[in-house]
């Protein structure tokens, strides 16, 4: 165990990783929009994920700044100019988060803590695939993470949808970039998923716009329409697999196992 170690968090997915490992101790800072787990909110904010308060940070003195992806480079540069150690990560599938959650045990000397949370990951996730496989129909899915303009879900989500027994009527974009994830409201009429998701970052989902932009699709006709907390699913951290999955399963699982005879809720 290394002791005395201080780290800034940019980003949320990595305090709730400490958390899990049962090392909140070395968190020297976190983002403004922590919310896992909710006595997470205590530590210094220094974030707010394409902005930080750099001389907060330097002041605060850490060890080690560890941020997500590449629209934190700028203020990786920065850090890095002003002597500080910065490691940025850049996750985007399931398996990648998972070995992500192992390198941050490594990094803080819990490696076994580290390797029995992953591998109980790795149970559940497995579970869910095999149940999902029975499921008699794989319900279309169109996972919504920005309004204006239209984005669909990220690689993890995609993979999370397939896990859960749906079909992911974006696989095909779930690219890293937000520009690959653009869709039209014309494509997303003409797949016509029979779930919807509303996931967006940062802001309440106005469940409503979904059925004035599409009336005619199954999921508004048949109120398949759901909103999911982007605390849960636009992090690329423990949070999918604790809560994730499960919340997922439950929508589409639902539909997923309907018989010809059933009514929609």
């Amino acid at each position: 165990m290394i002791s005395g170690m201080r780290i800034i968090c940019l980003t949320e997915e990595t305090v709730e990783t400490f958390y899990l490992l049962g090392r909140s101790d070395v968190i020297a800072g976190v983002s403004q929009y922590v919310e896992r787990p909710p006595e997470a909110k205590c530590h210094p904010v220094v974030s707010q994920f394409i902005r930080s308060d750099i001389e907060k940070i330097v002041v605060l003195g850490p060890d080690l700044v560890i941020g997500f992806s590449d629209l934190q480079r700028e203020i990786a540069a920065e850090l890095i100019g002003r002597g500080l150690s910065v490691l940025v990560t850049n996750q985007r599938s399931l398996a990648e988060i998972l070995e992500n959650n192992l390198l941050l045990g490594r990094i803080i000397g819990e490696e076994q803590k580290a390797s029995d949370l992953v591998a109980g990951f790795r149970r559940k996730l497995q579970e869910v695939r095999g149940l999902s496989a029975r499921f008699p129909k794989k319900p279309r899915v169109y996972f919504e993470e920005w309004d204006h303009p239209r984005y669909s879900g990220i690689g993890w989500v995609s993979e999370l949808i397939e896990a859960c027994g749906g079909v992911n009527i974006f696989a095909h974009k779930a690219g890293p970039l937000a520009r690959d994830r653009e869709v039209t409201d014309e494509e997303v009429r003409a797949l016509d998923p029979e779930i919807i998701f509303g996931c967006w970052c940062g802001k309440k989902v106005k469940l409503d716009s979904f059925f004035h932009r599409y009336p005619g699709v199954s999921a508004v006709q048949n109120h398949q329409v759901w909103e999911l907390d982007p605390a849960v699913f636009l992090q690329p951290g423990p949070a999918l697999f604790v809560d994730g999955l499960d919340q997922m399963l439950e929508k589409i699982k639902a539909l997923a196992t309907l018989t010809s005879t059933d009514s929609l809720p």
